[in-house]
């Protein structure tokens, strides 16, 4: 190139116009290999980059979602639980004390009766052994009288009216006595 210009003479550079016709060439030649096979492609293998840059963050953002709405879900049904819960407690407790209220007015009423048949039967005992011991005075008291008389008494009939007679004056000086005091 620069002996080109050299034989001319002119003492400037000129290129060599062929040379310049064969880069221009070349250059379009390169240009239009890039555009149409090169660039295309390039563009291709960009755009799914990016495409699975976006995608896989979109798809982090819906599973993301989704936990939260799971763990939300799952708050709920947690509290839901809990509140089931104290109500089981609540009413197992209410259960287990009118269970209690109703053995304790069982219990009361058991022992109320118990005490009742008690008393009736201490009453039976009582009138039983007062009649016993009526009749074992009467007889001895008889007895008595007719070893110090000599003589057998009237009737039997005779004897306990007699007896009956006088354990009620007796039991009437016991009560005006006590009433006295």
């Amino acid at each position: 190139m620069i002996h080109a210009a050299e034989e001319s003479g002119a003492g400037i550079l000129f290129p060599i116009w062929q040379e310049m016709l064969v880069g221009a060439i070349a250059f379009g030649l390169l240009c239009f290999v890039l555009m149409k096979f090169v660039f295309p492609r390039m563009e291709k293998t960009f755009e799914a980059r990016v495409d699975a840059i976006e995608g896989g963050i979109e798809r982090a953002e819906r599973a993301q979602e989704e936990a939260n709405q799971t763990l939300e879900e799952y708050r709920r049904k947690l509290a839901t639980a809990q509140e089931e819960a104290a109500a089981i407690r609540d009413e197992a407790r209410a259960t287990a004390e009118a269970g209690k209220e109703e053995i304790l007015v069982s219990a009361r009423e058991e022992a109320t009766r118990i005490i009742a048949a008690g008393h009736a039967q201490a009453e039976a005992s009582r009138q039983q052994l007062i009649r016993e011991l009526r009749s074992e005075v009467g007889n001895l008291a008889v007895d008595l009288a007719g070893k110090i008389i000599g003589q057998r008494l009237a009737g039997d009939a005779d004897t306990t009216a007699t007896v009956d007679r006088f354990l009620a004056e007796i039991a009437d000086e016991t009560a005006e006595t006590s009433g006295a005091r």
